[in-house]
C-alpha cells in the first residue's frame, strides 16, 4: 500500500513539473519591445549558470558568450544601426540559406503577424524599413548576449550553442523575463567583435536581446503559429 501511494505521489509531482515546463515553453516568444529596467547582476549570473547546463557534443560546451549592458551596449547599438543603414554586411557565417515551400510560407507568416500587430502596411516600404532596423536597436533591451564559438568548430557545435541559447531563453521565461534571438545581428560580426575586443579566432553566430518585456507595445499582439506534428516529426514503430 505504501509503495503504491508513493508511486501515485511521485507521478503527481512529475505531472505537475511537466505542466509547469509545458507552460514555460508555450509562454516563450520573441519579444520585440523591452522596458529599460536593468536586471540585477546576481540574476544575470543565475540565468547564464542555468544555461550552462545545456547538453553539448562530448560535453565540449563550445559556447563563448558576451553579455553586454550599459554604455557598452549603447555603443554597440549605435554601431549596429549605422552598419545596417549602410548595408555593410560582414558575417562570419555565409548568408547562403534559401527559404522555399513551407519554410518560405512560415517565414512570410511571421513577418505578416508582426506587421499586422504593429500597423505596418503591406506596401509601406518606409515603415517596413523602420521595423527591420528595430533589430539593430536591439528592441531597446537593457541587455544583449552575443554567442560565439571557436572558428575551428562546425555545424555540430553550432547546434550545441543553439541548445545553450534555448535553455537560456526558457530560464528567462521562467523568471518572467523576455528575449528575442536575432540572427540578423550576426550579419555585422566584424563590427561586433571589434567593439567587444573579440578575436577573429571566434565566429559570431547570433545575438539575443533580453530584459523585462514592454507588455503595452503593439508587437506583443504578434502571434506566430507552429506547424502540426505531422509536418515536422516522423514516428516509427
Amino acid at each position: 500500500m505504501g509503495g503504491h501511494m508513493t508511486d501515485i505521489i511521485d507521478r503527481s509531482r512529475a505531472d505537475m513539473r511537466a505542466d509547469i515546463y509545458d507552460g514555460i515553453v508555450a509562454e516563450r516568444r520573441s519579444v520585440r519591445a523591452f522596458l529599460p529596467t536593468a536586471l540585477p547582476a546576481d540574476l544575470i549570473a543565475r540565468l547564464f549558470t542555468v544555461a550552462g547546463r545545456a547538453p553539448s557534443n562530448c560535453n565540449a560546451q563550445p559556447w563563448i558568450t558576451h553579455v553586454v549592458s550599459g554604455e557598452t551596449l549603447e555603443r554597440i547599438r549605435a554601431v549596429l544601426l549605422e552598419q545596417a543603414k549602410a548595408g555593410a554586411l560582414d558575417p562570419d557565417v555565409p548568408l547562403t540559406s534559401t527559404y522555399v515551400d513551407q519554410y518560405k510560407s512560415r517565414r512570410i507568416g511571421s513577418a505578416v503577424a508582426l506587421f499586422e500587430a504593429t500597423g505596418v502596411g503591406r506596401n509601406d516600404q518606409q515603415a517596413r524599413e523602420i521595423s527591420f532596423l528595430r533589430n539593430f536597436e536591439l528592441f531597446d533591451a537593457p541587455h544583449a548576449a552575443f554567442f560565439f564559438m571557436p572558428r575551428y568548430f562546425g555545424l555540430r557545435e553550432a547546434a550545441d550553442v543553439g541548445m545553450y541559447a534555448q535553455t537560456l531563453m526558457l530560464a528567462l521565461t521562467a523568471h518572467g523575463l523576455g528575449s528575442c534571438a536575432q540572427g540578423a545581428i550576426s550579419h555585422y560580426a566584424s563590427a561586433i567583435k571589434r567593439e567587444l575586443g573579440v578575436s577573429d579566432d571566434l565566429i559570431c553566430l547570433f545575438g539575443l536581446s533580453f530584459g523585462y518585456p514592454d507588455a503595452d507595445h503593439p508587437s506583443t499582439a504578434a502571434i506566430t503559429d507552429r506547424a502540426p506534428l505531422s509536418e515536422t516529426v516522423v514516428l516509427h514503430d
